[in-house]
């Protein structure tokens, strides 16, 4: 697993140990916190994703299936590091590829994003729309890798499952409005600043659900893209109102104002999750409970801010 010390990826890994599986972790850290594995059965390798195919390929000897997390997600500050995005969500996808192929790797499974659907004009949005122009950079790094694993795929090197995310939230996590409004709040608690003018519109997913995703779903043939998320969506005002509801807090809220919080910020995101549905699966917890799960956490866990 890449970015087994993430958010998302350290829940996969205590998942698949406590399934009994035998977990090899590679991530470099920048992101990753040691603490989410600490204690962990995994074995940890801390290498950078970058390096050449020959460096990265002893990882992948005798791996039944990858699964490939790791990635730069800053959407809001890409354009300051533009390269960031080609570099370790392009570049390092293809060499992951090439390793997994190279090693027979048999199933390789990638967290892409709802992004890549730009301002859909189809809301909720299925997953065999057309591709439109993308509005981040993030976005088109994560189009651009999911069609290096398509290739892959349809030469027959590997089966490969592409998930699509919103926004996720939960235990361990530490990046996005959530965190960034309950830094604000700790901070000043009689004050919270929201980019934008509140009212865009956005679906989230807990982590439980997201982990359910990656580990349940298969498709029937070589490459398969799937949506998740939760099937209804909240506007950030109310997830604001949430938010300080849960830390017992009643400060004066502004606004930035336009309808967009930051470039390549989408002010509509709902997915359509019929086809994750038809395998199965759906969400458990509400966005409420995501959200107010995460400020939970974050206020026991206050090191992470």
């Amino acid at each position: 697993m890449t970015g087994g010390a993430g958010f998302i990826g350290s829940h996969l890994v205590d998942h698949l140990l406590a399934m009994g599986k035998e977990v090899v972790v590679l991530d470099n850290f920048s992101t990753g916190r040691k603490e989410y594995l600490e204690g962990s059965l995994a074995q940890v390798v801390n290498i950078d994703l970058t390096s050449d195919v020959s460096t990265l390929l002893p990882h992948f000897k005798g791996v039944d299936t990858v699964f490939h997390l790791a990635a730069n997600a800053d959407v809001r500050f890409g354009w300051e590091h533009p390269e960031r995005d080609v570099e370790q969500n392009v570049v390092v996808t293809s060499r992951i590829a090439e390793a997994a192929s190279m090693a027979g790797v048999s199933d390789f499974v990638f967290s892409s994003t709802g992004s890549v659907y730009g301002e859909a004009v189809i809301v909720p949005t299925p997953e065999d729309v057309p591709i439109p122009v993308q509005t981040s950079l993030y976005a088109a790094s994560k189009i651009s890798a999911e069609s290096f694993l398509a290739a892959y795929a349809t030469a027959g090197k590997f089966k490969a499952t592409i998930f699509r995310f919103v926004s996720v939230l939960g235990p361990r996590y530490s990046h996005g409005h959530v965190f960034d409004f309950v830094k604000q709040l700790k901070a000043n608690p009689k004050a919270l600043h929201i980019l934008g003018d509140g009212k865009q519109r956005k679906s989230y997913m807990h982590v439980d659900d997201c982990i359910a995703a990656l580990l349940e779903i298969r498709g029937d043939t070589s490459y398969g893209v799937y949506n998740l998320g939760a099937p209804t969506y909240c506007m950030v005002d109310d997830s604001a109102g949430w938010i300080v509801d849960e830390l017992g807090l009643d400060p004066i809220i502004t606004h930035a104002g336009g309808e967009r919080g930051w470039i390549g910020d989408n002010p509509f995101i709902l997915l359509d999750v019929s086809r994750a549905k038809d395998r199965g699966w759906e969400t458990k917890k509400s966005i409420e409970q995501s959200v107010r799960d995460t400020v939970r956490w974050i206020s026991e866990n206050t090191w992470i801010l």
